[in-house]
């Protein structure tokens, strides 16, 4: 390559300015030592060839150099690869190839281009091949555009895990000293020596499944997360780094937090709608609740303040028929029991995009600055990154909100070093997938799924086209939620409403038009549910039924012309008949729900509109059970699923005989159950490594539709200077 040669190579997202000797992320300059940029420029000369320790020895340190060269060129390579956010053990862009060098995996554009032409190493058809795979993966992560932030500080970036996506980190936190990560992931409980990246097992009982939830300030003991049980809630418990025998601390508590001082941890104890903050002492001792969270609402990790005199927590609530959450950042103070809300969407949306929201993340550092996480502008709204502001003495903001991370991916699961340099934290990426499976006759038997949908935006079904031949889901692929339709035997997908709102729960009405809901987000809680009719004539959206508090809604299959919808209020749910194109609706008073907490109730119509199915959703601590309700007389039928603690989707079959419905236990185990009308149940799929959320049956009885998730998580770094 010569210097008068084209100066920009691409790869990806990324972009080297060669002769500035500059690496950018989107645009954004990536901190890069000189040492490691050469060893980048070097091996982008020779895309997909084998370049030799010997020859970036002879090109990066001559012969009358003096240096360590393997230990200069192992830290060279170690740092390039957190610059670009690759591993060792998963390489996505620099390989290395066992006793001889490194490799550069992926296509290039730009200076160096021509001379991977002219000697191909490999066959002509892999440079297309590997361009598609990091295409995808660009898409999985969501090519970051960063707008102008607010203020945005420098931090340090470093990835700690790579593990893959069968296998996630299940829970991580960083010791007070900076030093160790404790993780755990399917295989075990393990400690990390950061800085020099040796990992050891963490010797615990056989059956004993360890989550880590913090470290006491003495750096050899965590509390940990355990489930006893399929279907018991999650204890608390000590263990020592060193292994051995766990101490029981409290029962039914999770997302613990210790103070400074070790004296005191504050943990989440309960389910929704009954969530509640507690504390209790070091060793488990005087538990007392300090408040409950309002229905409808989920309480986040507690972050204690320098002094141990305030919590700090997030409130995530779920308004009655909204799209989405809202999420407020709260502090207690535990002396005067007040609490308020310091951080809101309200306060942060001035300083950044409308559709801001805050994430899951949440640390209060010694320095006194409370670091959080906020959510991307579409079409990234999955990612969310780092922030930092300054608080006083009582725990109010007292300074300007700085940006700490640009990456892609959801950030949630913060620990901070007790000097608040170092911060820990785990990046996911949460991607539901459409899967078909086909029946046998009588759905005896049951193929194993296939993936329908090949990208790895948020793909959710809810129907079929009449004719069974394509599904019709709802995907965030260009920011907001729209319905598509897609052939079972194709890979690429109709849009049918796109538009600026969110347009979900497609269904179709008995005259084969397209109905669905749009319901209002937090940020407009005016704006009444919207039940939509896609006209046959012109495809345009139409408004049928316009009222508070529209969730679900679902139609019979002709020759019945049953439609219903339900209303939700804070104690009932409320049915109503309605007609599909002119939207005449009438109340159903004699099929109701009356609960507490009636938004945690699914419901399903029968296709030959003569049974409604419902179910609590969620963990539960007793047998979950599934109620039939006889249309035409009123009578009633509970099934109980013993074996599990919790329940998902329901879908009737296709032929109105069995129920499909989804079932979990609390260690990690979820199954596709068949329930026929008199209770007999079947298990037809298990999964211990991706989510069934539903299956809906085609039409015709031959396939279904799964929805199915699964994410991919790891653990980094960012240190703060």
């Amino acid at each position: 390559m010569s210097e008068n040669g084209t100066r920009l190579v691409q790869f990806g997202i990324f972009e080297v300015d060669l002769r500035a000797g500059e690496l950018r992320r989107n645009g954004s300059k990536v901190k890069l030592q000189e040492q490691p940029f050469q060893v980048l420029s070097l091996l982008l000369r020779h895309p997909g060839e084998v370049v030799t320790r010997e020859e970036i020895k002879s090109k990066l340190w001559p012969a009358d150099t003096f240096v360590d060269f393997d230990h200069s060129l192992n830290a060279a390579i170690r740092r390039l690869r957190d610059a670009l956010g690759d591993s060792a053990e998963n390489p996505r862009f620099v390989e290395t190839v066992p006793r001889r060098g490194y490799r550069f995996l992926p296509p290039i554009n730009g200076a160096g281009a021509s001379i991977a032409e002219e000697k191909p190493t490999r066959p002509i058809w892999w440079p297309i091949l590997a361009a598609l795979v990091v295409g995808l993966m660009s898409v999985a992560g969501g090519f970051f555009i960063a707008r102008r932030p607010y203020v945005h500080r420098e931090t340090g970036q470093r990835r700690l895990t790579a593990n893959s996506q069968d296998d996630p980190i299940l829970g991580s936190v960083i010791s007070p000293d900076g030093k160790y990560l404790a993780f755990a992931d399917k295989k075990g409980l393990f400690l990390r020596q950061i800085d020099s990246d040796e990992t050891h097992p963490v010797a615990l009982p056989k059956g004993f499944d360890a989550v880590p939830a913090a470290w006491y300030p003495d750096g050899t003991h965590l509390i940990v997360s355990s489930v006893e049980g399929p279907k018991s809630p999650p204890g608390l418990w000590q263990i020592s780094i060193m292994g051995g025998t766990p101490r029981r601390l409290i029962d039914d508590g999770r997302s613990a937090s210790i103070s400074r001082d070790g004296s005191q941890v504050a943990f989440v104890r309960g389910r929704n709608p009954k969530e509640e903050l507690w504390a209790m002492g070091s060793k488990g001792e005087e538990p007392r609740q300090l408040f409950a969270v309002p229905p409808r609402s989920e309480l986040g990790v507690p972050a204690w303040s320098p002094t141990g005199q305030q919590l700090a927590f997030m409130i995530v609530s779920y308004p009655p028929a909204q799209w989405g959450a809202e999420t407020n950042i709260n502090v207690l103070d535990l002396k005067t029991g007040r609490q308020e809300v310091i951080i809101s969407p309200r306060t942060i949306k001035p300083d950044l995009s409308d559709d801001a929201q805050l994430g899951r993340g949440l640390a209060w550092t010694s320095d006194n600055h409370l670091i959080y996480s906020v959510s991307e502008p579409p079409p990234n709204q999955g990612d969310s990154n780092l922030w930092q502001v300054a608080l006083d003495s009582a725990g109010r903001i007292s300074g300007r909100p700085t940006r700490l991370t640009t990456a892609p991916d959801d950030v949630f699961a913060l620990s901070v070093s007790a000097d608040g340099k170092r911060i820990a934290f785990i990046k996911d990426a949460w991607i539901p997938t459409i899967y078909i499976s086909e029946l046998g006759h009588g759905a005896d038997g049951i193929t194993a799924p296939k993936r329908l949908t090949p990208d790895n935006w948020k793909n959710i079904p809810f129907g079929w086209t009449p004719d069974s031949k394509a599904v019709i889901f709802v995907s965030d692929r260009d920011g907001a939620f729209h319905i598509y339709k897609q052939q079972i035997d194709q890979s690429v997908s109709e849009l049918l409403v796109g538009g600026k709102e969110q347009a979900n729960v497609p269904r179709l009405a008995p005259d084969n038009s397209l109905l669905y809901v749009a319901w209002p987000e937090p940020g407009e809680p005016t704006r009444p549910s919207r039940l939509m009719r896609v006209s046959a004539v012109d495809g345009r959206p139409k408004i049928i039924v316009e009222r508070d508090g529209i969730g679900n809604f679902q139609c019979a299959r002709p020759p019945s012309t049953l439609c219903l919808y339900h209303v939700g209020t804070a104690t009932r749910l409320s049915f109503f008949r309605f007609e599909p194109a002119t939207g005449q609706s009438e109340e159903l008073p004699e099929l109701k729900i009356d609960d507490e907490a009636p938004h945690t109730y699914n419901w399903n119509l029968s296709p030959d509109g003569k049974m409604l199915v419902t179910a609590k959703m969620g963990g539960v601590s007793q047998d979950p059970s599934i109620t039939f309700h006889a249309l035409e007389d009123g009578s009633k039928r509970t099934v109980t699923v013993k074996a599990y603690a919790g329940l998902g989707g329901l879908d009737f079959s296709a032929d109105s005989k069995s129920l499909w419905a989804t079932a979990f236990t609390n260690d990690e185990k979820c199954v596709l159950l068949n329930i026929d009308l008199q209770g007999n149940i079947r298990t037809m799929l298990e999964d211990h490594e991706m989510l069934i959320n539903w299956a809906v049956p085609s039409p015709d009885g031959r396939y279904l539709a799964l929805a199915k998730g699964r994410g991919s998580s790891n653990v980094w770094m960012a240190e703060r200077f």
